[in-house]
């Protein structure tokens, strides 16, 4: 990861850690980078969520972009998956979403995406972060080389009918439970579930600048249980400010989470002949419920660092065809370069139809083991990860679990911190096991 850039773009408090002078920087360097070294106008295309802040960014990385000779195509208030189909499809140099998808509506973020729709390759990203400490010099554009903005509207249209071109059933009769937390979905997924036939039902479809990700959405699902419950729905969704991830309630108000939603898809996918590898791609921090509900289907599985960015890097590599995380990141790599989660809706809808079964017998098999996660701080990482007593202990704990429990204990990638995690049957067992880890970094001098 650079300086500024982490695996989900540039984030930071808008105008603190993330300032308009460098969504300037920014946009003048892509703007060079794609275009004027070329002798070309580049295609830039925007999207933002519901901030107050994503207006003052949009604007300024237009500004940035005309300045150094591009064209900035503006979708408006839009999804990150949007940005990166429309991106792919319609020929874009490259992809810019102004988002800090979960983060309260004070914080912001750039995204960038290749034209390809993925997320930009490491190698450019350090080259824009040389341009925004003043390693490099570009010029500016002059005369007819000066860019201008596009209203592009039409990209979301677009994407809009893309979705709905995704269903093979009609929704209707099927009455569906939406919260777009005041946020990037806003516009785009109760149209589509109307579109397909549903009875579709919306909340924190309001959004004021402020109220993004506050109290509501897939952060805070409990709302939509409650919303379910109380209006009798058969399902609800719930999305993140960019409404790349999408977490599920079911009829009877269970959570469906990340993990569940691999599963139910990824048998369905076995059953029809269309899983790729006999493979389903998840993270280290899936729970061991989803292994144990595949290991019994049959269904093998990888395991990739936190972050939908490795679980993409891993299906590009490998060429399986469904990965994703229990936070509700899903990737149909056949369908997107991104997670997407209305696309995720709209998968479980079809397996839901294709079966004739409920949302919560589609989840069953996946039974949640028991979790304790707890952070511990330490001088080195490295050094307290590798202390041969802790590994002693790690390996001690793994052995007593054997095929009942896991134990993951890995490093933060932000604060000093190590994260000790056990599974096991029961919460006095995990409490138990993870104590005894910290107990030896504690012994051995690691702490903070």
């Amino acid at each position: 990861m650079g300086k500024y850039f982490g695996t989900d773009g540039f984030r930071g408090e808008a105008n603190r850690n993330l300032t308009f002078e460098h969504a300037i920087k920014i946009g003048r360097y892509l703007g060079w980078y794609y275009g004027a070294r070329e002798g070309k106008n580049a295609k830039i295309v925007i999207g933002k969520d519901t901030r107050r802040s994503s207006y003052m960014f949009e604007y300024a990385l237009c500004t940035g972009l005309m300045a150094s000779g591009a064209d900035a195509y503006i979708m408006h208030v839009t999804t990150t998956p949007s940005v990166s189909y429309i991106t792919r499809v319609d020929d874009f140099d490259c992809g810019i979403m102004i988002s800090a998808s979960h983060n309260p509506y004070y914080d912001n973020g750039i995204k960038l995406l290749n034209g390809s729709g993925e997320k930009m390759d490491e190698e450019t990203i350090l080259k824009i972060e040389d341009y925004i400490d003043g390693k490099t010099e570009i010029p500016v554009a002059e005369r007819d080389k000066i860019g201008r903005t596009v209203d592009y509207v039409a990209g979301r249209n677009r994407y809009i009918g893309y979705l709905i071109s995704m269903s093979k059933y009609s929704f209707k009769d099927v009455k569906v439970g939406l919260d777009v937390a005041n946020g990037a979905a806003w516009q785009i997924a109760k149209g589509v579930f109307d579109a397909l036939g549903a009875k579709t039902y919306v909340m924190n479809d309001s959004p004021d600048g402020y109220n993004i990700n506050t109290d509501c959405g897939s952060t805070h699902i409990e709302h939509l249980q409650k919303f379910v419950t109380e209006k009798g729905l058969d399902i609800g969704f719930a999305y993140d400010g960019d409404a790349d991830r999408c977490l599920a309630v079911d009829e009877k108000g269970n959570v469906v989470t990340g993990d569940h939603i691999l599963y139910i898809y990824g048998l369905y996918m076995k059953e029809r002949g269309k899983l790729l590898n006999n493979k389903v791609v998840t993270t280290v921090m899936s729970n061991f419920g989803l292994y144990k509900a595949l290991d019994k289907v049959g269904i093998e599985y990888e395991k990739t660092k936190v972050g939908d960015k490795y679980v993409y890097e891993n299906m590009v590599q490998t060429g399986n065809r469904i990965g994703g995380e229990q936070s509700g990141h899903i990737i149909f790599s056949k369908y997107e370069t991104t997670g997407d989660g209305i696309l995720t809706s709209l998968k479980l809808m079809e397996v839901m139809l294709a079966k004739e079964k409920p949302m919560s017998e589609l989840a069953a098999p996946v039974v949640f083991y028991p979790q304790v996660l707890k952070n511990v701080r330490v001088k080195s990482k490295p050094e307290a990860q590798n202390d041969p007593e802790v590994q002693k202990a790690v390996a001690a704990v793994a052995e007593a679990l054997g095929d009942e429990g896991r134990i993951l204990v890995r490093e933060s990638g932000t604060e000093p911190v190590i994260r000790v995690m056990v599974e096991a049957g029961s919460d006095e067992i995990c409490e138990n096991y993870v104590d005894s880890v910290i107990d030896v970094i504690s012994a051995q001098g690691h702490l903070a």
